[in-house]
């Protein structure tokens, strides 16, 4: 009785053995292929894809990939007499019609109200928008990412994972920006009901993080997707003016007469942040507090990584080829 243990022991002790002589094998040959500088296409090959080889290349490429995003914003603004100026511009000008609209406009009253104060229309709208021109930037461009820079995969050699990463940082740099003038507009407004400065505002540092991390993993299935299909890539683009509207960006999602649709704004990421921004700097509120939301998004993070992780080692090894 005991030799079929004692075969399936031994077996599995070949396996175990086998696997990691294979990995060291692989490494060895991924350092060597790195050092000779040969193409993607043949690193792609030889790379035993997974989480801990995705943050072994951010480990290795971590200053390449801060420089590349820099560079990244200098591409975006070429050419522009302003430059950079435009990544305030433009979402400041947004900001403005969209307040004309609902203030002016249409009427719909001054003040808005959220975790039981009352703000400006101008305030709420301000706190909304500055985590959605993040978000909707980190998916449009990071679903192109691999299409517009395409040259690291096919000519040079660089660890792909990292693209969608240096686009998401890019983007980072000018959300840092914007959120700076969010903070000082709040702390200079003046009203008794923006508990800002306070306690609540180091809830920046959990909401922040989260909603980069949480994107990036977005982008290692929508941005090899969209490099194998165009058509992929225009629909990202084309969904993301409905997402706008599906989501607590100029409304509060809280105060919905249908208790069945505000429970399912629960489960739109994006409604996550924005309220997760408006409680830190607005109303006060823990994100702990309304703990259905926050068990539905920590399912959604784990689910958009471990699927992310599926895509992107599903068709990383044919981008070459269709690139």
């Amino acid at each position: 009785m005991l030799l079929p243990g004692l075969f399936i022991y031994d077996k599995w002790v070949n396996f175990v053995l086998l696997t990691l002589t294979m990995d060291i094998i692989t490494d060895i040959m991924i350092d060597v292929i790195i050092w000779r500088s040969v193409s993607m296409s043949t690193l792609c090959f030889e790379e035993d894809i997974g989480l801990f080889t995705i943050f072994k290349e951010h480990k290795k490429f971590g200053k390449q990939i801060f420089l590349l995003a820099i560079n990244d914003l200098k591409k975006t603004y070429k050419g522009a007499a302003i430059g950079p100026l435009w990544a305030v511009i433009k979402p400041a000008f947004t900001l403005f019609v969209y307040w004309f609209a609902f203030s002016v406009g249409l009427r719909g009253g001054k003040m808005e109200l959220f975790g039981g104060h009352e703000y400006t229309k101008f305030i709420f709208l301000l706190v909304g928008f500055v985590p959605w021109f993040y978000m909707n930037d980190s998916i449009t461009l990071g679903a192109k990412s691999i299409r517009m820079n395409k040259q690291f995969v096919t000519k040079v050699s660089f660890p792909v994972s990292t693209i969608m990463t240096f686009t998401a940082v890019a983007r980072l740099l000018v959300h840092f920006f914007l959120f700076g003038l969010m903070y000082l507009i709040l702390c200079f407004n003046g009203s008794p009901e923006i508990l800002t400065p306070s306690v609540y505002n180091l809830q920046f540092f959990l909401y922040c993080p989260l909603m980069f991390i949480f994107f990036v993993a977005l982008t290692w299935s929508t941005a090899p997707m969209a490099a194998f299909s165009k058509d992929f890539e225009n629909m990202i683009v084309s969904i993301m003016s409905g997402v706008f509207w599906l989501s607590g960006i100029i409304y509060n999602s809280y105060t919905l007469e249908s208790d069945f649709l505000r429970r399912i704004m629960y489960f739109n990421p994006i409604n996550f942040f924005v309220n997760g921004y408006r409680k830190s700097f607005l109303s006060g509120e823990w994100f702990f507090e309304n703990t259905t939301e926050l068990y539905i998004f920590l399912a959604e993070f784990v689910a958009i990584f471990i699927l992310g992780l599926w895509n992107y080692k599903r068709l990383r090894k044919t981008l070459p080829d269709v690139l």
